[in-house]
Order: C-alpha cells, then structure tokens, then sequence
C-alpha cells in the first residue's frame, strides 16, 4: 500500500505505483497482489480537534495498518493539517514493513518517486516472504454493503447475504453493517437485537445525530432513494431500510462503532457510515473488515483494495447482463430454482474461497485504485 496522508501527495504515489507496474518490479514475487494507491481529497484546509478530523485519521490508520497489506509507504507532503507525526504519536508506529516520509523533506516529486521505488524493493521481498496458511473462519470480517438496490434486493441477495451471516458469526466470525442513513425506518429492528442497552441506544443516537447533520445541510432523512432505486421499484426509505437491514441476518447485535473505529467484538456488529457506497465501505475497511460483500440490483461495478469484493445480483436479468462484474446470482430465489438458505450457504462458501485466494470479479478487472474515499464531514476551510 502507497497510503497519503493529504491530497497533495496523491499523484507521487499514483506515480510510484505506475512507475513499478511499467518496470514489473512485482512480477517476480507470486506471493504479492499489486501495489496499491491509497488516495484522497482530503488531509488540509481543516481542523485538527473534532470528531470529522478523526474520521479521517481512522480511515487513513485502518488502511495503514490492515491485515492484507504486508508492507506499507507512507507519504505526506510536509506543511498539511494531517501531520503524519500526529497519526504516528496518536496510534504508534505500526508492525510489518512500514515507512514514512514527506515530499519535502525528499526534495520534489521526482526524487520521492526515486525513494518510494527504493523501499517498493525490499517491500516487495518482504510481502512476497508471507505465506498463506490455514485459519478459521473466525478470522474474517466481512463487511456488508448494497448499491443500486431495486425491488428484488429485500426478497432476494440482501436476505440470502443475511443467511451467510448468520452462519459466519456461528462459526465465530464477525459482519459488519453500515450506511447508517439505509436503516432509517427499519433502526429499531437493530435495537431490539442488541446485546446490551447501551449498544441499543447507540443505534438510538446514531439516528438523531444524522437527522441533525442532514437539517444543518439542507437535506432530509426521508428522501434517500435515488433515482436507480426507484426506477428498480422502491418508493419510499422505508422499504429501502427494511431490504437493507435484511443483510445482517438474524443474530444479536453485538457492538456499534464510528466511522473507521476497529472493531473488537465478534459477530454482527454496526459501522456509522453514509449510504454512498465508496466512502461507507472505507470507513469498514478501515474498521478492520478483511472481505466485502456488496449486493446490487440495478448493477455495481465497486472493488475494494485491499478487501476483495464479493458481488451479488438481486435478479437473474441485471446478473446475465453484467456477468462481467457479478459474482453471485441470486436471482434463483425469485425465479423458484433456490431457497435463501441455499442461496446463503452458497455466499458463505464463496467467503472462505475468495478469503482462500479466489480472486473476484472484481479483482480481476483491476478495480479498486479509486475506492478510497474517507467520508468528510468537516468544514474545508
């Protein structure tokens, strides 16, 4: 991973990795995926002392320290509000193969593009050195997302993802929900699954913090469907929420977090994040989510690096027309070929082999150099 801590740095590290792909510095390594750009549209202009910078920080800390990058450059510009010595002195410095330097202090683009192939060197012996083995199922945690959902997606893909969660969490595993604005309307069926009052009530606040952040921007709760979902047949948030929640399957709720915050308990457990796609799963990702499996009716075309993508159709026309980027049908439940336990159970063992080395999708087509995108919630000043 080429993570930075501000926008300014971004094309240094978009040029790093280009320069590698040109040079087929990982060609030799068949242990190592690619070398991945994390990068973004935030970092200055912003205050250092709020809860919207710490999103940020936490989205930017997950990637830096996720489990399915090996080694890790860091690069900064120098003068931005997202000092990477603040990160290092809040979070400590990271294990594994991990590096930090400004442009600045390298002395211009060019020369930290010189210095990051350097490091991508030794950082490619040691990620190729990491040899897969055997774990449980325990280890996964999969996030849960839907995009571009339809009238299908209630009754189809997110119930069938639903089951998969359940069987994941009975084998120890963890899930994680989001998109916080796709539970208005169905929240309380979380509430009411939750281990302890103080996690119900988190749901509880969650829900009135974003009434208030959508009053202060001129927006309401009510209008979330976009134009695709309605063209698919959902009407109203309602039955946008209720298909949504569907997801999560059936067993308690375990833990609520914030956005980008690690996830420490196991089974289903809730992630703050907006219902726009990229920038709720960044803030999974970040939370430590290892495997993403995003259902879709109109059609998504999402990837993740460095969590590999699982896509699953809600109906069986969009999944022939868009075989390309769909890994999963289940449109069989709606054609009568498939119950949803069977339709679940299918997901899960899709989990343990993409999580064994079954590339996606949408790994195959490369997806994933543009996904990072941390959710701002700050003033840009």
């Amino acid at each position: 991973g080429i993570v930075t801590s501000v926008n300014c740095s971004a094309t240094a590290a978009r040029l790093i990795v280009r320069e590698a792909e040109k040079r087929g510095m990982a060609d030799k390594y068949p242990n190592v995926d690619g070398v991945v750009p994390i990068i973004h549209g935030a970092g200055c202009g912003i205050g250092t002392n709020d809860e919207a910078f710490y999103k940020l920080q936490r989205a930017i800390w997950g990637h830096v320290t996720h489990p399915n990058f090996a080694a890790v450059l860091l690069i900064g510009l120098g003068c931005e509000a997202n000092q990477i010595p603040m990160l290092l002195d809040k979070y400590g410095t990271p294990g594994g193969y991990f590096r930090h330097f400004n442009i600045q202090q390298q002395g211009g683009t060019a020369e930290t593009v010189k210095e990051g192939l350097r490091w991508l060197e030794d950082a490619l012996a040691f990620a190729d050195a990491q040899k897969r083995e055997s774990a449980p199922a325990s280890e996964l945690t999969a996030a849960l997302q839907c995009g571009g959902s339809d009238g299908f997606s209630g009754i189809t893909a997110n119930p069938a993802l639903g089951r998969a969660v359940d069987i994941l969490v009975r084998h120890g595993g963890s899930a994680a929900l989001a998109e916080t604005p796709e539970i208005y309307g169905a929240e309380h069926l979380l509430i009411g699954r939750a281990v302890s009052a103080e996690v119900g009530n988190k749901i509880s606040d969650l829900i009135k913090w974003w009434k208030e952040y959508a009053a202060r921007h001129g927006g309401e709760m009510n209008n979330n469907p976009t134009p695709g979902n309605k063209m698919g047949g959902l009407t109203t948030i309602l039955e946008k929420s209720l298909g949504a929640a569907a997801k999560a399957g059936t067993t308690n709720l375990a833990g609520v977090y914030g956005y980008g915050e690690r996830i420490t308990e196991k089974g289903l457990v809730f992630v703050d994040s907006p219902g726009y796609d990229p920038a709720s799963v960044t803030g999974q990702v970040a939370s430590g989510c290892n495997l993403v499996c995003f259902t879709t009716g109109r059609g998504s075309c999402y990837g993740n690096k460095p969590a590999p993508t699982i896509k699953i159709a809600s109906n069986t026309l969009m999944f022939d027309r868009m075989r390309g980027d769909m890994d999963i049908n289940c449109g069989t439940i709606a054609d009568g070929s498939e119950t949803i336990e069977q339709a679940g159970e299918r997901i899960f063992q899709k989990m343990l082999a993409v999580a064994s080395g079954d590339r996606t999708l949408s790994e195959q087509l490369g997806a994933g150099d543009s996904e990072f995108v941390p959710w701002q919630t700050y003033a840009q000043m």
